[in-house]
């Protein structure tokens, strides 16, 4: 068990090194996430919407671009986590195959993968809800929190898991882009009117758009969309560590067809030597 803890923070340093050398990452999350949320709010106008939380069976009134700034938000966080995953999972997936030949366990080095990606996606989620409360006062930040975290969470699986089925970088970014964009387009009041259509319940950041727009604008938790939203950070985990166990599997060698794996047997016709 202490061998098992020694590989995973080996892990973890290695996986907390590999998303601190994506500089563009790091640099779009500084930038272009706080530039983003402001032009939201400033730009749109602030004519007031009305938005259904269906968990708690509630429409709460909120200004437009207060909406569009936590649909926007939730947009940015999740194709940057995503990629950021993604970036990292596939380039070192050599490195990872390296140590699981030396000895490493598979479940140490997943689980250092998710728990950086829970580091990041906490984060950033934090980051962004300080930030947007320089605009406006959310009704309970701690809510609009974890619902960016969850976001987050949700695309950083999903990247893991493209990072697993995918060998080209842009492939990757160009899929998580389109998942997201569709998936949160479809959400945004201002872009859609019906934007708590039943069907919008199966899309991966329901319960993470929800639960945002339920913190900024209600007192009220809707306990039912965090468990939503876990389910898909869960999912999409142990779907992430299945494609991670087959992608670092090893082949051994095969021994000679019809040779046994002992000593080598004496040539036809000669006997052996006494």
């Amino acid at each position: 068990m202490r061998r098992w803890w020694f590989c995973f923070r080996t892990a973890l340093r290695f996986a907390l090194i590999e998303q601190a050398r994506n500089r563009l990452a790091l640099l779009i999350v500084v930038l272009f996430v706080p530039l983003w949320t402001t032009l939201a709010f400033t730009v749109v106008a602030s004519t007031p919407l009305r938005f259904r939380i269906r968990p708690v069976g509630r429409e709460v009134v909120m200004d437009g671009n207060i909406l569009v700034q936590i649909d926007g938000a939730l947009q940015a966080l999740s194709l940057v986590t995503a990629f950021m995953m993604f970036i990292a999972t596939a380039r070192s997936a050599l490195f990872d195959q390296r140590l699981v030949r030396a000895g490493y366990p598979r479940s140490c080095l997943v689980l250092a993968k998710y728990a950086s990606l829970g580091l990041v996606a906490a984060a950033v989620a934090v980051y962004v809800t300080a930030f947007m409360r320089l605009f406006w006062r959310p009704e309970q930040p701690a809510v609009l929190a974890v619902g960016m975290f969850t976001s987050a969470l949700v695309y950083g699986g999903i990247g893991i898991v493209l990072a697993a089925v995918l060998h080209s970088e842009l492939a990757g970014m160009f899929l998580t882009t389109v998942i997201g964009s569709v998936d949160l387009v479809l959400q945004n009041p201002v872009v859609n009117q019906n934007a708590d259509n039943s069907v919008t319940r199966f899309l991966p950041a329901y319960g993470a758009v929800q639960t945002s727009v339920a913190g900024g604008g209600l007192q009220a938790i809707p306990w039912s969309c965090l468990v939503l939203g876990g389910c898909w950070a869960v999912g999409m985990a142990a779907l992430g560590m299945a494609t991670f166990a087959v992608r670092t599997r090893t082949h051994r060698p095969r021994a000679a067809q019809g040779r046994p794996s002992g000593a080598e047997q004496p040539a036809p016709g000669r006997s052996a030597p006494s």
